[in-house]
């Protein structure tokens, strides 16, 4: 097919996005467009390429998953398989696919088919399968279903007809349907991927998103906008305004002002030093709930001097967790001491709190063979997240406290994406980060520390490989029984009291601020933004 005469190019699209994006500088949102202040640009629209809640967010509107989570909740419900029966071993699950759900349309492509059996093949096999059609495209990395433990535990998937699919696994895991729901396991259209291959135009599969929400996307223009329209045969439960507008504004004070002046409804991420004002604000709504995440600094295990676990219980006790979260929470977080949040099943409140003992610290060091001065280098986001206000300060913080034991700490960081890419691939010696819990299970924590996320590019950024840990994650991952698998939590955690990994700061209060007109919005305890169902009054 002719190029001017299928998809738009991402030029035609920015284009367009300009006109898209000057009316909202100039005037408040219209009364059936709803604007979200997000914080930042996503990486791509293709949740399984993606590690980062900026990027989910912003392909969430477009896409449906099997299975879901309803709004506000951690409970699992029906997405676009209605219903599914799991074998008494726990390796097989058969999903029945709803039908009559509709794809939507982008400029040059609209589907001819409803929602099937193929596009729920292709969504998996593109992440499973090394040989498929558009595994390498977009980079071609995977790495939640590789942490997940999908790539290896998945023995076959089968279209048994066009509303039935099978999905065996090597071993049982529980965590199976709830994993299922999250961002990761987002269903795409093979048609549309089948088109764009033909023109040879599979780039843009992954930056023109085509999926079944509630939103179909129009325009994207990095680092100012994106806009979605309402799909009106969205089989679930609709959108209840007409357009859809993510105003990416990284700075938490101008997200405040564009709220206060109308210019969006939903701003996430606010700064604890701005609650106050805004709590007395009348034309604003401020929400909150504890945080079901961590934020952590993280030891390069496979970088000395922190292959050693003395070293790593050192910087730990070096610095004033106290004062980190006096300064720079203000109040809206919790000492983290564990991976999981107090809130989540498993939780082991018999693990002792490392104490902020500098000479302790200064000790354990020596006896490690470590000689001071030792640079080091300390990475931090360049972006606000849920579990961390301000990492900036955090990591001034933590360097003038790493200096009492003589360690000069080299502050770096990069572009939000570029800097997930480098961690994750291991570059840093020290680097902080943190974790938005995904389905509400606490196996989606640990496998933080498991050996599967170890690899170069998964999310195990202490590339910590501890056998006595990785084999206690794999055996609850084949229990029904809650209690048994608890206990195995419980073991869990005091072996990473013990070997330190990284530091655990503070698990967050999570605030989010909307304007008084926004009506049906629920905060999610995964802290993912989700509108339909929203409605402006």
């Amino acid at each position: 097919m002719p190029r001017d005469r299928f998809t738009p190019t991402l030029h035609t699209l920015a284009t367009a996005a300009l006109c898209v994006l000057a009316p909202l500088a100039a005037t408040p949102a219209l009364a059936k467009t709803l604007v979200y202040c997000s914080e930042g640009s996503p990486e791509n629209f293709t949740p399984a390429l993606n590690t980062t809640g900026t990027s989910f967010d912003a392909a969430r509107p477009v896409y449906d998953r099997l299975t879901h989570f309803k709004r506000g909740s951690t409970e699992v419900e029906p997405g676009l398989a209605e219903s599914w029966t799991v074998s008494p071993d726990g390796k097989t699950y058969t999903f029945t696919l709803r039908k009559g759900v509709k794809f939507h349309a982008v400029p040059g492509f609209t589907p001819t088919r409803d929602f099937n059996a193929d596009d729920v093949l292709f969504s998996f096999e593109r992440q499973w399968k090394a040989d498929h059609p558009y595994a390498k495209v977009s980079g071609g990395k995977y790495d939640y279903f590789a942490d997940m433990g999908l790539k290896d535990d998945l023995e076959s998937l089968e279209k048994v007809d066009a509303y039935t699919v099978k999905m065996v696994l090597k071993k049982p895991n529980v965590t199976m349907l709830p994993n299922l729901a999250m961002d990761f396991a987002a269903i795409h259209s093979a048609e549309y991927a089948d088109a764009l291959a033909k023109a040879n135009r599979k780039e843009q599969f992954d930056q023109v998103p085509v999926g079944t929400g509630a939103f179909r996307f129009v325009v994207y223009q990095k680092d100012a906008v994106i806009r979605y329209k309402a799909h009106p045969a969205y089989w679930g439960e609709k959108a209840m305004v007409d357009d859809l507008v993510f105003a990416i504004t990284p700075d938490a004070t101008a997200r405040y002002a564009k709220l206060k002046a109308g210019e969006c409804h939903v701003m996430g991420y606010p700064r604890p030093a701005d609650l106050a004002e805004m709590k007395k604000d009348p034309k604003l709504q401020v929400t909150s709930m504890p945080g079901l995440n961590i934020a952590y600094w993280s030891f390069n295990t496979t970088k000395p001097p922190f292959d050693k676990k003395e070293v790593r219980q050192a910087f730990t006790m070096a610095i004033d967790k106290a004062a980190i979260l006096r300064d720079v929470y203000l109040g809206a977080g919790t000492s983290a001491k564990n991976l999981i949040p107090p809130t989540l099943w498993g939780y082991n409140d018999k693990v002792a709190e490392w104490p902020h003992d500098p000479a302790k610290a200064k000790d354990l060091l020596a006896k490690a063979g470590v000689k001071t001065p030792l640079d080091v280098d300390l990475w931090y986001m360049p972006v606000q997240r849920p579990y961390n206000p301000n990492a900036k300060r955090m990591a001034e913080m933590m360097q003038a406290d790493l200096a009492k034991i003589g360690v000069n700490a080299k502050l770096v960081t990069y572009e939000w994406g570029e800097y997930r890419k480098r961690m994750q691939q291991g570059e840093h010696m020290t680097g902080m980060l943190g974790w938005n819990g995904d389905n509400g299970d606490p196996d989606n924590f640990f496998f933080l520390h498991g050996c599967d996320a170890a690899r170069p590019g998964g999310q195990n950024l202490s590339k910590w490989c501890h056998k006595p840990f990785d084999e206690r994650l794999e055996k609850a991952r084949s229990l029904t029984d809650n209690k048994a698998r608890a206990k195995l939590y419980e073991e869990m955690q005091a072996i990473e009291r013990e070997e330190a990994p990284d530091f655990k700061i503070a698990h967050s209060v999570v605030f989010e601020v909307l304007r008084k007109e926004v009506t049906g919005y629920k905060q999610s305890p995964f802290n993912t933004h989700q509108f339909n169902g929203v409605s402006l009054k």
